[in-house]
């Protein structure tokens, strides 16, 4: 099996607890600094714009909000595909739930200064109807 498979694993893995744990020094460790975070999940359902944030906007976010692991909320988190467009660059379809919210993240992730980073977290969420 190509190595990279392993190596961006990995690094979903600590996007996964970062999310889990509202760790931004989890995130930070994942994500470039210049990526961008896009919804459009919102917006359609009110007609508007497509929410977009840069990290210096997210993860604050992140802080501010209780974690699912302090909540006592199971894991439910998974790697639905991964695929590498060149030596550089590949394209991950993850699934994760944070509250009432269950995720469809599409990840794009460059390799740069040595290690995997998402350039850009694009993702649709559903509300849980148990919840």
């Amino acid at each position: 099996m190509d190595e990279r498979f392993g190596t961006v694993a990995a690094a979903l893995q600590t996007y996964f607890d970062g999310l889990h744990h509202s760790d931004t020094g989890r995130l930070k460790q994942v994500f470039h600094p210049l990526a961008h975070y896009v919804t459009a999940t919102e917006a359609a359902d009110q007609g508007g714009e497509p929410v977009h944030l840069t990290m210096a906007q997210y993860f604050p976010m992140v802080d501010a909000r209780p974690s699912p692991a302090s909540r006592g909320e199971p894991r439910r988190d998974r790697i639905v595909s991964l695929e590498f467009a060149g030596p550089v660059t590949a394209l991950a379809r993850v699934e994760c739930a944070i509250g009432p919210k269950f995720f469809t993240d599409l990840l794009t992730l460059i390799f740069v200064g040595g290690r995997w980073q998402i350039i850009s977290k694009v993702f649709h969420f559903d509300l849980d109807p148990a919840s």
